[in-house]
């Protein structure tokens, strides 16, 4: 049996359930008797955790994009070298609430800021590591935006459906060329997505420690 560790990522905008599932994958995780941690990006670490509070909140200046997407890499590069990375090589696996894959959505997808700038900001921060599965939740963008307007938003929060709708878009289309990619359909009732999610990481641990 290996003991190699495993880097999943749980990706999709606000208001598809991914906290509540993030909860699901690590009672999950839990269950299998497997070493790991739980973080989140941006953030992670002290720093990072800065990062991502003058990312959020909301500002009369408006971010640039360049700018937006670089503060984003400067908060993965910290979490990468100074958690995700140490960990992995320790033999422990890593959960993580989002990574690179937002930012082609959200940064790209969203603010316009072209892929071949991000693919080169991944290449510098993280040039060889990936996740071993991502899971997706999808959900149509007006269903997953009428979740969330009961709470205080944030600066990403409070874009228009038009914004969303584009970061959904680029989503979908780097779950069609990746084969780490296991969609959920978030739009189910939530005892069918956490079935769906349970299925899936059942097969991707048993075969992970079965290499």
């Amino acid at each position: 049996m290996s003991s190699a560790a495993r880097f999943i990522t749980l990706e999709g905008c606000e208001g598809v359930g991914k906290t509540t599932n993030a909860n699901l994958i690590e009672s999950i995780l839990l269950e299998a008797k497997l070493p790991f941690i739980r973080t989140r990006e941006p953030g992670g670490t002290p720093l990072a955790e800065s990062l991502r509070e003058l990312l959020i909140v909301k500002r009369s200046e408006k971010i640039h994009p360049l700018c937006e997407v670089l503060m984003v890499f400067a908060a993965r590069a910290q979490h990468v070298n100074e958690v995700i990375r140490p960990a992995l090589e320790s033999g422990i696996w890593v959960l993580c609430d989002r990574f690179t894959d937002a930012s082609f959505a959200y940064q790209g997808g969203g603010r316009g800021v072209e892929d071949v700038t991000i693919e080169q900001l991944e290449n510098i921060v993280h040039s060889d590591l990936q996740p071993d599965l991502t899971l997706y939740l999808d959900m149509p963008v007006d269903m997953a935006m009428s979740r969330i307007q009961a709470r205080e938003l944030d600066r990403f929060e409070e874009e228009q459906q038009t914004f969303f709708e584009k970061v959904r878009s680029a989503y979908l289309r780097r779950a069609e060329v990746h084969a780490r990619f296991h969609t959920i359909d978030a739009a189910q009732n939530l005892e069918n997505v956490q079935s769906d999610i349970r299925d899936c990481l059942l097969d991707f641990i048993q075969s992970a420690v079965s290499e």
